[in-house]
């Protein structure tokens, strides 16, 4: 055996071994990065030389911006207009999840980060409103995908990094292609969801009378009526809670820190917004780092805002930023070695690359059901130059392999489906994850499919 096929025999393991409760999957792969590298003679330097130093920066950039832009209130004062903009519309309220997802991920939130901030907004709004909470968890999810490839979003960056790195030529208008074809998926998805669910009453018809968000003077929640075609009726799932964008009985803290500046300073939330414009521009106008940017506006808002001091680094997922490092370690070694020449060889469909991109979009798919999907995407890119060199489109290939693995995210068993069933109420939870258990299987079987099939020829 070929220290190149043990490479591949310890990968497969490592992700099986994400089934067990409480494996650490970025410790693991610097691990067996390190004694890969001393089975095939290459010097512990060596190996430390693939880890992904701009991959960090560019996580620990945009997390802590957006930490700061929470901290200081900024966040919620942006998702309550959002809020308010839809009035009493249910069809609409059912939306803002999907304007939130969409709006976080194409500025650079990780799709773990927005989950964590639209699911208890989803879950809330739904229980408030009286739809489906699988309807509110599918439809703020696809938001997230849908700004997931975007030019600043980590998914579009690490598309267009990985593209260069292992050679797959990108035409000049990939970053915009990439960001049609998240778009395009996530409304398609969203848009058929909605119709099913309005035509089953998964979300009722009507308005609500009561403006979203709307408080009593003791800070409760404003009753909320909802007049439709059989006249209006009290809601029955109104209760009573706290006043913002978290809805329901969701704790604010899922979208609020005690650390945070008072979320009425205009001063602040001006200072947050000219923040985030500067990077946006800087970024994709001028082509500067966006991680670096992250990083200075973070430190800007913390000084000129006296946030609490640690409060920005303790909000970064470095859990997330260890997964991506270790994995894309032990990739680099595995690239070194021609790990990824020789399953490349052997998933070739002879005569047929575009049979070979199907088989990669399920294995992506089937991973990402219960493992990371960034992480599965940045394990299966190496595998598709040779398909390119065949004639396989290489931004449909990489549209292809990134909406594969992040479309079977809604399940139980996932970062995405754990932090859905985290937001929503406890009654609730079984059937709930019983509707995101079935939903995630048949992901495995559409999904790869859809994706190959829409834009395996572009």
């Amino acid at each position: 055996m070929t220290v190149a096929v043990l490479s591949i025999i310890v990968l497969v393991a490592l992700f099986a071994a994400t089934l067990i409760p409480g494996f650490d999957l970025g410790l693991a792969a610097l691990s067996a990065a390190f004694l890969l590298g001393l089975a095939a003679g290459v010097p512990a330097d060596d190996v430390t030389k693939f880890f992904p130093a701009d991959f960090f920066v560019l996580i620990v950039g945009v997390t802590a911006l957006f930490a700061a832009v929470q901290l200081n209130g900024t966040l919620d004062w942006l998702l309550d207009l959002l809020l308010r903009l839809v009035g009493g519309r249910l069809l609409l309220v059912a939306l803002v999840p999907f304007v939130i997802g969409a709006v976080l991920t194409a500025f650079g939130t990780l799709p773990a980060a927005a989950t964590a901030i639209v699911a208890p907004i989803a879950l809330g709004l739904a229980s408030r409103y009286g739809f489906s909470p699988l309807v509110a968890a599918v439809v703020g999810i696809n938001g997230i995908i849908c700004g997931l490839l975007s030019p600043l979003a980590v998914y579009g960056v690490t598309a267009r990094q990985l593209s260069a790195k292992f050679g797959i030529g990108l035409p000049g208008s990939a970053p915009v292609t990439f960001l049609l074809g998240g778009l395009l998926t996530g409304l398609l998805v969203c848009a058929g969801c909605l119709i099913v669910a309005s035509r089953t009453g998964a979300v009722p018809p009507g308005r609500a009378t009561a403006p979203i968000g709307g408080t009593d003077p003791a800070g409760v929640a404003a009753p909320v009526t909802v007049t439709g075609l059989q006249g209006t009726s009290p809601d029955p799932h109104e209760r009573p809670r706290a006043s913002g964008a978290t809805g329901g009985t969701q704790p604010a803290t899922a979208v609020s820190s005690p650390s945070r500046a008072s979320p009425g300073s205009r001063g602040a939330r001006a200072l947050t917004v000219l923040c985030l414009l500067t990077v946006v521009v800087l970024s994709v106008g001028f082509e500067m780092n966006v991680g670096y940017l992250g990083l200075t506006a973070a430190i800007i808002l913390q000084l000129v805002l006296r946030l609490e001091p640690g409060a920005i680094a303790s909000q970064i997922p470095w859990g997330v930023v260890l997964l991506i490092g270790g994995l894309l370690t032990y990739v680099g070694l595995m690239q070194d070695l021609g790990a990824f020449k020789q399953i490349s060889n052997l998933l070739q469909v002879e005569g047929s690359p575009l049979l070979s991109l199907l088989v990669l979009c399920y294995i992506a798919g089937v991973t990402s059901f219960a493992a990371s999907s960034i992480a599965v995407f940045v394990t299966v890119i190496p595998l598709l130059p040779p398909l390119v060199a065949d004639g396989i489109s290489p931004v449909g290939g990489v549209l292809a392999l990134a909406l594969a693995s992040v479309l079977v995210d809604i399940n139980p068993l996932g970062i995405t489906g754990g932090l859905i069933l985290g937001a929503a109420e406890p009654s609730a939870r079984p059937r709930l994850f019983r509707q995101l258990l079935t939903y995630g299987i048949i992901s495995i079987v559409v999904a790869p499919f859809l994706t190959w099939l829409a834009f395996g020829w572009w």
